[in-house]
């Protein structure tokens, strides 16, 4: 149980630079440059994807590395793409169906509901899908590693 008290903690911790990172960028490009919401909100949320990924790898998830590197890459940005799915539902019904169009509006429909949302079906997955543990990614069912025919375990 300390262990996954321990993993929240960093997933939060990685969780929450990429958040700045993706309200940053967002910020910056829907305010400063003039892009519109949607536009600004893939274009933060692929950042910060990219800084999540790196994170969740080397610190929340480091114990966990059964799959291949590109398999686990394809799998975290599939995932990702659902969260981005969420943050832009959330940014979308407020925006374009309710009407909201300010961009305190937009940040928090975007940015603290559509994050938040985004954030519990993110954990679940890694944790479950893309970071598996060694024995579970390669089948196996008492945690020792096999080797493919003609290969050293090591």
């Amino acid at each position: 149980m300390r262990d996954a008290w321990k993993r929240l903690g960093s997933f939060t911790a990685v969780g929450t630079v990429a958040f700045v990172v993706d309200i940053s960028v967002f910020n910056i490009l829907s305010s400063g440059l003039g892009m519109g919401p949607i536009s600004s909100k893939v274009s933060s949320v692929a950042l910060a994807t990219g800084v999540s990924w790196w994170g969740s790898r080397h610190f929340t998830f480091r114990e966990f590395g059964g799959r291949a590197k590109r398999q686990e890459a394809i799998l975290f940005g599939l995932t990702n793409l659902v969260g981005l799915g969420i943050a832009t539902a959330c940014l979308f019904v407020s925006h374009y169906v309710l009407g909201f169009r300010s961009p305190f509006a937009d940040n928090i429909s975007g940015n603290v509901i559509g994050v938040l949302l985004g954030n519990v079906f993110r954990y679940l997955a890694y944790r479950f899908v893309v970071f598996q543990s060694p024995h579970r990614a390669s089948g196996g069912r008492s945690g020792v590693e096999v080797a493919a025919p003609g290969t050293s375990p090591e």
